[in-house]
């Protein structure tokens, strides 16, 4: 998600920092307990110099990049709509016609008083039970054959073989489950779920979705999320199948307004060196404050507590039951690891990663796995885990965060190009949110140059997940033809209302945006596949600590808008307009609404952010019950797409002909690695910037284990001639502090013995990589 009041930009340069610069003597384990008490508390250090892939360069040529750059951080404003004096958004309908669009009927007007629309009639009420008994017949058709076809027919075939990665094995439908009273392999709408902690609940799904859940076979990929989403096992067509996602966002990264509990009991800690002013605003903080606190009830564990109860597996059948179909997973790099110094709670997340894998294949669920956080911050916002400067690929410490950075990209796509994985994680967001205004395209464009190789490499041209790359908050237009040639890039763009400033509108102006706006068919044109990654109902920046905590709201008066108790059905019907009006604008190749879920206040006992909660307006009134109800209301309020699209992509742009050979003049101009120069290093030649040394150990990522099956969950690791090491510090060298040099110790002092030969400019050798 993003936040944009207080934009970090090259003011934040000599912000202090909570931990003062390093010094290592020796090389050591990278999950060694921080003293966050001791400002020298040190990274450790390797004993053999640098040798990787992702060499630092030699003496680089001048380029042209946004060296030396004063622009501020780009903040996400309202769009620009065409210019049409003629037509008022009082003016226009909310629907006309065909479709069960939201404020049908009502004519939604400024002059209405509370400037929002009259509550939709009700009537027809006859027609609509001739409508239900039909229906009733066709949803048990929906939810029977399908199970019967797709599932037990399947199972009860002798040998069956795997159609494909992932696919169903050969086991027979008699399958003991103990995750089912009645030990069902399958099951539809009105079927009994029983959670590993023993309670149950009533998989609630009107639209022909069945679960399906094999313990000899944990890799069965013949789930249906509903009757109209192909099953895992059949592939997914961008340009024809619609995504419908969710966000679980502050669930596995905390954020304060989705989680506000959590941050609510610290906002009177303690000062401490660590904690200056005892500021509790971002995980960093909050994990400080957390470790601090040897109360009963404290400690970092709370942080599991919160992961084990926040999202489970009821919220993934509720998910498919809403007519949703993809997830996008937000996850922290301190899942993998964090470097003494860092206070994340360090490996237990991943074992709820698993756990997201594990529900979304029952489900039928696919999932947009997604990087939120990368050492030293890509956009100093709360959400990359600290707020403050940004040092990926910028400052002092830029290339040395960007090593790590790209080791766990590589960890990470490892583990999800075991083929095992192909059908359910079918797309990775290798960073979200990078400040392109800060970092500058070129760096950007190069070090996703070396993603893609490295990723490609791993999974062999036309396999395993799309890689998704964030527009940066530039226009996704921008980023017209953007490395021709290569294999599978997504781009990934967030509109947001919300942080632009200008909430002076009626409700009923919003649709316009959503329909005219938000639109991408464009940069399907433009780019390639192109998803809404996040967006939301929120109409103003109300809500608790939505501009983050400290900064209050621009918005005059919140109190009506964080207080959803009081909302009336012309309120609600207003919001509900302006979602599907974005569903609908961006409705192939899909979109991902932020977030699933907001947690209660601790203060006030209730969501004290409604705008953002699909779950708490599912249940409420302002999300559709059926997000299909969206396509369409663009043409009904009279704003059709601005630029038409035809739903076809260029054939290397899905992993066809072409793929993977990338365009010369792009090679000529990205290849070289790390970039020849980055911003906010006071002209200091890139080559003399602190780097680390690849010769750790790499932390695999473990699998999940299994008591019943009849297959292996691998080793997490789907290369095996990918046998590079990890990145440390080198021995003998004090590194200036990752998350904020000091003025005036900004480089890395290293004693005679630990001195390195200048390594070589890492350069990209050809443009074809080989199919796997």
């Amino acid at each position: 998600m993003s936040v944009h009041a207080h934009p970090p930009g090259q003011e934040f340069a000599n912000s202090p920092s909570p931990f003062a610069d390093s010094a290592a003597a020796n090389a050591g384990s990278h999950s060694a307990t921080p003293s966050l008490e001791n400002p020298a508390d040190g990274l450790d250090a390797p004993a053999t110099p640098y040798s990787n892939p992702f060499s630092p360069p030699g003496t680089p040529a001048t380029r042209d990049s946004y060296v030396g750059a004063t622009s501020s951080s780009p903040a996400i404003s309202r769009p620009v709509l065409p210019n049409e004096p003629s037509r008022q958004a009082s003016d226009l309908p909310l629907a006309v016609g065909g479709g069960a669009i939201a404020g049908a009927e009502t004519g939604m007007s400024e002059k209405d008083g509370l400037r929002f629309g009259a509550p939709p009639r009700r009537n027809r009420l006859y027609m609509w039970l001739g409508i239900g008994t039909a229906a009733i017949v066709v949803i048990v058709l929906a939810v029977i054959l399908p199970v019967y076809f797709t599932v037990i027919k399947k199972h009860n075939s002798s040998d069956s073989a795997r159609g494909g990665p992932g696919g169903a094995s050969g086991s027979s439908g008699d399958a003991t489950n103990p995750e089912s009273p009645t030990g069902a392999v399958t099951g539809g709408d009105g079927s009994t779920i029983t959670q590993s902690d023993g309670t149950t609940f009533t998989y609630k799904n009107p639209f022909g979705g069945f679960w399906v859940d094999d313990p000899t076979d944990p890799y069965n990929n013949s789930a249906q999320a509903q009757s109209f989403t192909p099953p895992l096992s059949q592939p997914w067509d961008y340009g024809k199948d619609q995504i419908r996602g969710v966000n679980l966002g502050g669930w596995l990264v905390l954020e304060p307004f989705i989680a506000p509990s959590l941050f609510e009991k610290y906002q009177n800690a303690t000062p401490s060196p660590a904690l200056p002013g005892g500021l509790v605003v971002d995980e960093w903080s909050l994990s400080v404050a957390m470790l601090n606190d040897t109360s009963e009830g404290g400690g970092i564990e709370q942080i599991e507590h919160h992961y084990a109860t926040f999202i489970t597996e009821q919220d993934f059948a509720q998910i498919a039951g809403a007519g949703l179909n993809w997830i996008r997973l937000p996850i922290p790099y301190w899942a993998i690891e964090t470097w003494p110094g860092e206070p994340f709670l360090e490996k237990v997340a991943w074992k709820y990663v698993l756990l997201a894998f594990k529900w979304a294949r029952k489900y039928g669920l696919r999932i947009y796995l997604e990087l939120h956080t990368v050492p030293g911050s890509q956009n100093g916002y709360n959400h990359s885990g600290r707020s403050g400067p940004i040092n990926f690929l910028n400052g002092f410490m830029g290339i040395a965060n960007a090593q790590r950075t790209m080791d766990y990209i590589r960890y990470i796509a490892e583990f999800i190009s075991q083929k095992e994985y192909w059908d359910v994680v079918t797309m990775f967001g290798i960073i979200n949110e990078p400040l392109l205004g800060i970092i500058g395209r070129d760096q950007l464009t190069r070090f996703y140059l070396q993603a893609h190789d490295m990723i490609r490499d791993i999974t062999g041209i036309g396999n395993g997940a799309y890689i998704v790359i964030h527009d940066g908050f530039q226009s996704p237009e921008s980023w017209k033809d953007f490395l021709p040639g290569s294999d599978r890039i997504v781009l990934d763009t967030h509109p947001y209302v919300a942080f632009g400033g200008d909430f002076d509108h009626p409700i009923d102006y919003w649709p316009q945006v959503g329909c005219v706006a938000y639109n991408t068919n464009q940069s399907q044109s433009d780019f390639g596949i192109t998803v809404s990654g996040e967006f939301s109902g929120a109409i103003n920046n109300c809500g608790k600590w939505v501009v983050g905590v400290g900064p209050e709201p621009t918005q005059v008066d919140c109190t009506p808008w964080d207080d959803w108790t009081t909302w009336t059905d012309d309120v609600k019907t207003g919001i509900k307009n302006f979602v599907m009006s974005q569903m609908d604008g961006m409705h192939l190749p899909g979109y991902f609404y932020w977030t699933w879920k907001v947690g209660n206040s601790s203060v006030t006992g209730k969501v004290e952010a409604p705008f953002w909660s699909y779950q708490l307006g599912l249940e409420n009134g302002w999300i559709p019950t059926d997000p299909r109800e969206a396509v369409g209301i663009c043409q009904s309020l009279g704003f059709a797409q601005n630029v038409p699209w035809n739903g076809d992509y260029q054939s290397w742009q899905t992993g066809g002909a072409g793929a993977g050979q990338i365009a010369a003049t792009a090679l000529a101009e990205f290849s070289q690695y790390p970039p020849p120069e980055i911003s906010n290093v006071s002209g200091e030649n890139v080559a003399q910037l602190p780097m680390y040394t690849a010769t750790s150990a790499v932390p695999t990522l473990p699998p999940p284990t299994f008591t019943a099956a009849t297959v292996t969950a691998g080793d997490g690791w789907a290369d095996a001639k990918d046998t590079s090491l990890a990145a440390v510090q080198i021995a003998g060298c004090a590194y200036p502090n990752a998350w904020g040099p000091q003025p005036g110790s900004t480089a890395a002092v290293c004693g005679p013995a630990a001195a390195t030969p200048a390594p070589a400019v890492a350069a990209r050798a050809d443009a074809t990589l080989t199919a796997a």
